[in-house]
């Protein structure tokens, strides 16, 4: 029983254990389930697993308000929904690295599934650097918070990169300079093995893993943005990791049915930006206001607005558009 109550990162231990027990579960549901088989998902599919994901999120975050209180409650969801928002501007990159590498939609899945465990260990390791700069030093979060703030204002200026970037990157051309990949997919697998120049057979990595590799590079350079995002919501590392789990995990069910009307959402990175510079803006505005901490019905209130705007807005000025097939 000791070992329950021992502190992890200023919670007990039973607490993590809870809740690392939940999302393995939910993987071991999702892979071997729900997708024990290769298919392709549809949209009501995709809106079926997502609507079922964000249920649980939530109810997970009723657990955080009974065990820890109102606050840390309305911190959870405040963290949760700006996660989830920035996590969907991961679609439009993904998107595009499954179309620069000719992924079909039927293994799709299988990659996002397997880049959901590197994510799960990338922002374990960046929230708890996160966590321990800020409670040793305090001015870092307002170095986040500026961070945040001219992230926001190069992503409102800023174009989405190509599908041409992307298989420009200079470290997927790296790891095809030192690992042989093969020309064509080998089904689900990520390596398969080919004839190499001496006419020999040896281990290829396939389409499959390059697309895999990709994504998450992909996510080192999103988790840059969003690991700041919710430290600016929240110092809490169980609410800052959880929160952030649990949005990405409830995006790669929800990715089917974004990519099929990617292009009805226009304006989201606009929308997206404005609501950095604002989670940056009120960390340097709560001691000017003589706040300990901006209030957080206000964050979640005001994070709500300025996404609903921009989906709202996004959806009348592509009205006479059609869905992407």
């Amino acid at each position: 029983m000791e070992i329950l109550l021992a502190d992890w990162l200023g919670k007990p231990a039973w607490m993590w254990l809870g809740f690392m027990g939940v999302v393995v579960t939910l993987l071991a549901l999702d892979l071997g389930v729900l997708n024990r088989k290769d298919h392709e998902i549809g949209v009501r599919e995709s809106l079926s697993l997502s609507a079922m994901y964000i249920a649980i999120a939530l109810a997970f975050g009723g657990f955080v308000w009974w065990e820890l209180g109102s606050e840390s409650g309305l911190e959870y969801v405040t963290g949760f929904f700006i996660e989830k928002s920035l996590a969907m501007d991961n679609v439009f990159v993904i998107a595009m690295i499954f179309g620069a590498f000719s992924i079909p939609r039927l293994y799709q899945h299988r990659v996002l599934f397997w880049g959901i465990l590197g994510v799960i260990l990338l922002r374990a390791g960046m929230i708890a650097g996160g966590a321990a700069l800020v409670s040793r030093y305090e001015w870092v979060l307002y170095l986040f918070a500026a961070f945040l703030i001219f992230t926001g204002i190069r992503m409102f200026v800023s174009k989405h990169e190509t599908e041409q970037d992307i298989a420009d990157n200079p470290i997927l051309n790296w790891v095809r300079r030192h690992v042989p990949v093969t020309q064509e997919l080998h089904g689900h697998a990520f390596f398969a093995r080919e004839k190499n120049k001496a006419g020999r057979l040896a281990l290829h990595a396939t389409p499959l893993f390059l697309a895999l590799v990709t994504i998450e590079l992909a996510d080192v350079v999103f988790a840059v943005d969003s690991v700041p995002a919710i430290f600016a919501i929240t110092t809490d590392p169980y609410i800052v990791y959880t929160s952030n789990i649990f949005a990405i995990l409830g995006l790669r069910a929800l990715y089917f049915a974004l990519a099929a009307v990617i292009n009805r959402f226009a304006y989201l990175k606009q929308a997206l930006a404005v609501l950095l510079v604002f989670i940056g803006g009120k960390v340097f505005a709560a001691p000017l206001l003589g706040l300990e901490k901006f209030p957080p019905v206000i964050s979640l209130g005001v994070t709500a607005v300025i996404l609903a705007a921009g989906v709202f807005w996004s959806l009348w000025k592509t009205r006479d558009q059609t869905s992407a097939p």
